[in-house]
């Protein structure tokens, strides 16, 4: 079967390098084209994979500045704010996939699926590290009948590596979006200030100071699960593993309160831990989602719609393959809530 090019726009970076090698690994027929600005770097990138090929992409061009070659789907791994990868998709009827724009930056993106909605399927991927929150947070959600709190924790090391462009993304969300959105009682507020400082408990115990954080993981989780009360929380520090003497780690606390199957109060706690830090988990979620939407799994492609990662991904095939690359999924507590 021939197959056309992935384009990964930023795929000399470190997101691009673990899903190209990713895909590769499962994917090794189907050919990948690491996008960038600087050739040289692009170059150096898919010299690490055998079916990469390193590119210059201008985000300013309505081909991106590769003319006719075909290509069968588009991922932007930072902020693209022209829209370019995303017309460019359009124009082809190829998916588009994005995983850096904020909640508060989603307008752009929206608004240009719904004046095309039959054009291409369109993937909204700014969830906590791609996935790695939701889906793990909705299969837990199915040994209740009700959730009434859903309450994410996310601690992410001191010594945690991203890129150039993963630092001007978190830079400008911060600066630009001084609230964040949860949900309380049922109804989206924005907190600020002190309302939005807060903590939580580790993978070891320790309380982390906090700040609430509006990751598209609220939106989902929220409307999914109909819990009244949602929220992230997002801790920037010293990870449990390093604390214990160990190398850092990245983690997530995903607590959930309700009623189980037989009407009875739950309380559960979990975590999700990577020993590499972020980039896997979110180069996982990445590698995943494009095979889902061109039908790499053995599935029919996904047709065009607007959508969040959690949509698209089946819980049992994202959790065994997290469990490959070396991720955990800890039960921390499964008690009657108070």
């Amino acid at each position: 079967m021939t197959h056309h090019p992935i384009l990964l726009v930023g795929g000399s970076g470190t997101v691009g390098r673990w899903a190209a090698r990713l895909l590769h690994d499962a994917h090794p027929q189907v050919p990948l084209l690491l996008g960038g600005r600087n050739l040289a770097k692009a170059q150096e990138a898919a010299a690490e994979i055998p079916s990469a090929e390193g590119v210059v992409v201008d985000l300013s061009a309505d081909d991106l500045g590769l003319g006719h070659r075909p290509v069968s789907a588009v991922v932007v791994l930072f902020t693209d704010e022209r829209l370019g990868a995303l017309r460019f998709a359009q124009a082809r009827g190829i998916p588009h996939l994005s995983i850096s724009a904020g909640i508060f930056e989603m307008g752009p993106e929206v608004a240009a699926y719904v004046h095309q909605p039959q054009a291409a399927p369109v993937v909204l991927g700014t969830e906590w590290l791609v996935g790695a929150t939701t889906i793990p947070t909705l299969k837990f959600a199915q040994a209740f009948r009700r959730v009434t709190d859903v309450t994410i924790g996310a601690l992410l090391d001191e010594q945690d590596v991203t890129g150039p462009a993963g630092y001007v993304d978190f830079e400008r969300q911060t600066k630009v979006m001084p609230a964040a959105l949860v949900r309380r009682e049922g109804a989206f507020i924005w907190q600020a200030g002190d309302e939005s400082t807060s903590t939580f408990r580790a993978l070891d115990g320790t309380e982390q100071r906090a700040t609430t954080f509006s990751f598209y993981d609220v939106l989902g989780l929220a409307t999914a699960t109909g819990a009244p009360n949602v929220e992230f929380k997002l801790a920037f520090g010293v990870s449990s593993t390093r604390r214990q003497g160990g190398s850092m780690s990245t983690e997530i606390l995903i607590e959930l309160a309700g009623e189980d199957h037989a009407g009875q109060p739950l309380r559960t706690r979990h975590a999700v831990v990577h020993p590499q830090g972020q980039m896997p988990l979110t180069g996982l979620g990445v590698a995943l989602l494009l095979e889902r939407l061109l039908g790499l799994d053995g599935q029919p492609a996904v047709s065009a719609g607007l959508y969040f990662p959690y949509q698209l991904l089946e819980p049992r095939t994202y959790l065994a393959r997290l469990q490959e690359i070396g991720g955990q999924i800890l039960t921390l507590d499964v008690l009657p809530a108070h």
